[in-house]
């Protein structure tokens, strides 16, 4: 790691006293906040890998399991000195393998060393969660809730118990009963968050998701799901701010990646929209008949002989045109020009313009690009059945664009939308190398 990175917290793996959980927590977040971080923390931990002394073990091992390699993080572990960190550890990586009854050995093993008995319990619980076994979840739960009223990792792991049984409304006061305990309880603010956005309630999502890109090292799931609320809401500049965020610390990130190029696309098709409104609008204001406006008797003959009968006709002539008809003069230039000066047009304009998009360069966004096309395309290529087909039309929706933005959770949220219609329609998407839009979760 690099000093300045590491002196906030003053953390060294290897030297010196093995640092507490929490500390060792907070190294966590701050190793995955940068690709340059993670790169330093990575190469720190290679220059280790060898060394055989039992301490230097320990403190490799926890440093493997911050890098997600779990199943060499549990090998250093084991021939690594007894201690809180070494059995709180091996827990943590053997719950991430799913080795669930042997990762609560070790949290039960780490209480004969010291380890919080509390905070053993809650691991306990969040990996009995993990293994389904609500049961034994719910049970250690109760015996834990003398603590209520003063621990917010309590109300957190039994907002995720309630959400995994589907009690959504009861995790969310949960997560709001940890938040007054702790307000910077960094997991608990990201499933609140969530809910909000699983549940529509996207201005509190919105809230909650900022709360937590403003505290702390960077949050990349907490600001992807920013880029894509404020994208759906057309708050492109926003979005870009977030995606930019992530990228400036991990320029690698391909979701980030792929959210930049989606938000450029959105703001040319955007672009594009008003363009084809203004044109829209264009086109009416030229075909507005001449009869719409007060001219004298004498020139609106002269006008209908030459056969101008719109605004149009009469911007596709010039002033030198109209003098040169028999009975045309300057009165009744006049009079034209009084009508079209107002409204900042003249004689011969769209002639004009007409040289200009002949002779001038193409439009950079005149021609729609392969993905804009592709998600233009209407549903009815993805050639699903009647019953998929009809429950997308019930929804409006009607291109892969907008069925790209939807999550699982809320298509299935609609009536009379099954499963068996999801699973067809995310096959059909695959094949033209799209999927539904995926919320991104905390671990």
């Amino acid at each position: 790691m690099e000093q300045a990175q590491t002196e906030e917290f003053d953390v060294d793996l290897f030297t010196g006293e093995l640092p507490s959980i929490q500390v060792l927590k907070k190294l966590s977040l701050l190793v995955h906040s940068s690709e340059v971080n993670l790169a330093a923390f990575r190469e720190l931990i290679e220059q280790n890998f060898s060394k055989t002394n039992s301490k230097t073990r320990l403190a490799t091992g926890i440093g493997l399991f911050i890098l997600g390699r779990d199943a060499e993080a549990v090998k250093k572990l084991e021939k690594a000195e007894d201690c809180t960190q070494k059995y709180i550890y091996t827990g943590y990586a053997l719950r991430r393998i799913k080795m669930f009854d042997e990762a609560i050995v070790n949290f039960d093993k780490s209480t004969g060393f010291g380890a919080d008995a509390l905070a053993v319990a809650l691991e306990k619980i969040a990996t009995y969660r993990q293994a389904h076994n609500f049961q034994d979840a719910q049970k250690l739960l109760k015996s834990c809730a003398n603590f209520k009223n003063v621990s917010a990792e309590y109300h957190y792991q039994l907002g995720r118990l309630q959400e995994e049984q589907g009690l959504y409304n009861e995790a969310m006061d949960n997560y709001k009963a940890a938040l007054e305990l702790d307000p910077e309880h960094q997991q608990a603010l990201f499933r609140l968050a969530y809910r909000c956005d699983l549940s529509g309630d996207e201005e509190a999502a919105i809230d909650f998701y900022k709360q937590i890109a403003v505290n702390g090292p960077t949050y990349v799931s907490a600001l992807l799901n920013l880029v894509v609320l404020y994208e759906d809401s057309e708050q492109y500049d926003k979005a870009t701010q977030c995606v930019d965020e992530v990228l400036k610390y991990h320029p690698n990130h391909k979701r980030a990646t792929l959210f930049k190029k989606d938000i450029e696309s959105s703001k040319t098709m955007v672009y594009d929209e008003e363009k084809e409104e203004r044109k829209t609008r264009k086109t009416q204001i030229l075909e507005t008949p001449i009869s719409d406006f007060e001219l004298s008797v004498r020139s609106r003959n002269c006008l209908k002989k030459m056969k101008i009968d719109t605004l149009g006709d009469l911007l596709r002539i010039t002033e030198a045109e109209l003098l040169s008809y028999k009975n045309f003069g300057e009165t009744s230039l006049r009079e034209i020009k009084s009508i079209l000066d107002p409204r900042g047009l003249y004689l011969g304009i769209e002639l004009e313009e007409k040289a200009n998009q002949t002779t001038g360069l193409p439009d950079e966004n005149q021609e729609e690009s392969e993905e804009q096309a592709l998600l233009s395309r209407p549903t009815d290529d993805l050639q699903l059945s009647i019953r998929a087909r009809n429950a997308l039309h019930a929804l409006g929706i009607r291109t892969l664009g907008e069925l790209v933005r939807k999550t699982d959770a809320e298509l299935l949220g609609c009536k009379n939308f099954g499963v068996t219609s999801l699973n067809e329609i995310k096959k059909a998407l695959v094949n033209f190398g799209l999927s539904l839009r995926v919320l991104e979760q905390d671990g």
